[in-house]
């Protein structure tokens, strides 16, 4: 085996986990949940294709480049997706009075299914959308050549979806432990009502979280896009909300809320992963169909842990 290639592989997978396990953490944290990232990625993906489709028809079917501007126009409304989803999930839940797992897991079912309607309807009966430009692609899959003169490697390379999400999670740090926002953020997962009555803005408050969520959703959905090449909504991303939500949850994030750092999810998301790759190489074959096991042993393990530390 190849200790480098094999490292390369695990930072790649925990960069893409680990920008939307951050959203999924910081909802926890505020005393929600969000069970539709998988299906949010998904949708995303599909929505980044079709408008690259839609601006540059000739040379996506061509498998030709696109061109910067359709690019950026492509990344932008993405991400408006993603701030469009979680409003409505606030909407839902502050307005309407729905309760988040109801509200996030109505998400993970019709989020899909729109985008596999999306790509019906943009390749006329197709599964699909093909992304083929190399510009992108290179963009996704760029690494960082760190030289190592001193070990036996003769250089660290580090992907580009790891720079990101280690980026984003000293942002994110930042926001929950030195800003006035991250207090009220656990101040609202700890007691809700508390927290209203202290005069913050709950209903703000969720909006944010959410929106947060599904944007880094929108994130990961682009680096996804670019390694595999193909918005693919029947099989892109799912099941991973599950992951997400166990990288939290065993990196110390409580499912009651108010409780969770972000260096713990970043450790939680390295461990998963590592877990999860530990397994593709044991399980050469049908490794996928022994995953949602492990991470279903794992979830239940960090919370029974988590609750024996507090009583």
């Amino acid at each position: 085996s190849d200790p480098s290639g094999n490292l390369l592989d695990i930072l790649r997978q925990m960069g893409m986990l680990g920008i939307f396990a951050l959203g999924a953490a910081v909802v926890i944290v505020a005393g929600g949940i969000d069970l539709s990232s998988g299906s949010m990625i998904a949708l995303a993906g599909t929505v980044f294709g079709a408008i690259l489709t839609f601006l540059a028809p000739q040379e996506m079917a061509a498998f030709q480049p696109v061109g910067g501007w359709v690019l950026a126009a492509g990344v932008a409304g993405t991400l408006a997706v993603g701030f469009l989803v979680g409003s409505f999930h606030a909407l839902l839940i502050t307005r309407v009075r729905v309760p988040p797992f109801i509200a996030t897991f109505g998400s993970l079912v019709g989020l899909r299914s729109a985008a596999r309607v999306m790509v019906d309807r943009v390749t006329e009966g197709g599964s699909q959308i093909s992304i083929a430009d190399d510009n992108f692609r290179a963009f996704t899959r760029w690494q960082l050549r760190v030289p190592l003169p001193f070990s036996g490697w003769t250089e660290l390379v580090i992907p580009i979806t790891a720079i990101v999400f280690l980026v984003l999670a000293a942002l994110t740090a930042v926001l929950m432990s030195r800003m006035v926002l991250g207090r009220h953020l656990y101040a609202l997962g700890g007691n809700e009502t508390a927290a209203r009555l202290s005069g913050l803005r709950t209903g703000l408050l969720k909006w944010f979280v959410y929106c947060l969520s599904a944007m880094l959703c929108s994130v990961a959905a682009i680096f996804y896009i670019g390694e595999q090449g193909v918005a693919k909504p029947e099989v892109l991303a799912r099941g991973y909300e599950l992951n997400a939500i166990a990288a939290a949850v065993v990196g110390g994030c409580s499912l009651q809320g108010g409780k969770g750092t972000i260096l713990g999810t970043v450790l939680g998301v390295l461990f998963l992963r590592t877990v999860l790759d530990a397994v593709a190489k044991v399980f050469h074959v049908g490794a996928d169909l022994y995953e949602g096991m492990i991470v279903g042993v794992v979830i239940v393990l960090a919370v029974a842990v988590n609750l024996l530390r507090r009583s």
